[in-house]
């Protein structure tokens, strides 16, 4: 077995922290050892943690992280930050509220920025909870940087999607327009010693009555003070009934929702791995290429049309034959 691979099953958080960055320096023997650890994976239950700006999601990972260590659970935590201006690389904001499991050999923090993409949630990122699912992780959490309707994106990764909204914000209403109803399985309203809480916990029961469809599983709304640890408990009784419910076999012909909810996701990350690699193989292909250069300089210069060009370039299989073409090879006609 891959020498990185085989430490990071044994939870040598050095080698797990080497193995996300050559993933995120896209070192081509990251993909073997991922290979080699998808076997092991599939135990960890990883829960989203969305919502806007300013409503506390960190203090809420810091504060469920810390009951979940008193269960004895272990715990990794990927906090997705909007990227640095400068470095391009992970602005670690409220991260500094979870210094105190740093030195916990059994919770492991990682980063991870943006990298521009519209979505919020870079596809590295499921590649990161599959790592920290293989080195045993029970429990991974995920927080989203809090963009709004971006934050869909968290259903592709999460077993679980816990939406934080706090008071006197009108976040009611930008949940709908957002489309959040669709995708959270549990509301937070946290900072619910703030006037209003209650009013807007009625407010959400009251809206997911309203246009929510039938279903088994109805999305609870919780109250919750993060910075006193209050209502953390039943945040993880929700969390495990929502797990119980996605466990069931008996809900779709023998597969599990959780089983089909994975599914999807592997089929996501493969479709999205390959845009991404062909993507980087056409960029090289172009600043490595004069024919495409000079294509290139065409379209930059009007005398080739930008789309009509592109699909005379990709006829007949082309990306899947770049890898392999020569300057003579390579023709806009």
């Amino acid at each position: 077995m891959n020498y990185d691979a085989a430490r990071v099953l044994g939870g040598d958080q050095r080698a797990i922290s080497r193995l996300m960055t050559m993933l995120e320096r896209r070192d081509p023997s990251a993909a073997f050892a991922m290979k080699e650890l998808d076997a092991y994976t599939g135990r960890a239950y990883t829960i989203g943690i969305t919502g806007p700006p300013g409503v506390g999601k960190s203090t809420l990972v810091d504060r469920f992280t810390e009951h979940l260590r008193n269960l004895d659970l272990t715990v990794g935590i990927i906090a997705v930050d909007p990227d640095s201006p400068y470095t391009g690389g992970a602005i670690l904001g409220d991260r500094i509220r979870m210094q105190r499991h740093f030195l916990d050999p059994s919770v492991y923090i990682r980063s991870v920025s943006t990298r521009g993409q519209s979505g919020g949630l870079p596809r590295i990122v499921k590649s990161l909870v599959r790592l920290l699912d293989a080195a045993g992780m029970d429990v991974i959490l995920v927080e989203t940087v809090g963009v709004g309707q971006t934050e869909l994106g968290i259903m592709n990764v999460a077993d679980t999607v816990i939406v934080a909204l706090m008071p006197e914000s009108g976040d009611s209403i930008q949940t709908l327009k957002a489309g959040v109803l669709e995708i959270a399985d549990i509301f937070l309203v946290n900072k619910a010693d703030r006037e209003g809480a209650d009013r807007m916990a009625a407010a959400m029961r009251a809206m997911l009555h309203t246009v929510s469809e039938p279903a088994d599983w109805q999305p609870t709304v919780l109250l919750t003070q993060a910075d006193r640890g209050a209502g953390i408990p039943e945040l993880w009784e929700a969390v495990s009934s929502h797990r119980s419910y996605m466990n069931d076999s008996a809900q779709c012909g023998g597969f599990s929702p959780v089983d089909d909810r994975r599914s999807e996701r592997r089929r996501q990350e493969f479709l999205e791995s390959l845009q991404e690699e062909l993507n980087q193989l056409v960029k090289t292909q172009i600043e490595n290429n004069p024919t495409l250069q000079s294509m290139l300089d065409d379209v930059a210069n009007g005398k080739l049309e930008p789309y009509s060009a592109a699909v005379e370039l990709l006829k007949d299989g082309a990306p899947l034959r770049f890898r392999f073409l020569t300057d003579q090879e390579v023709s806009p006609a």
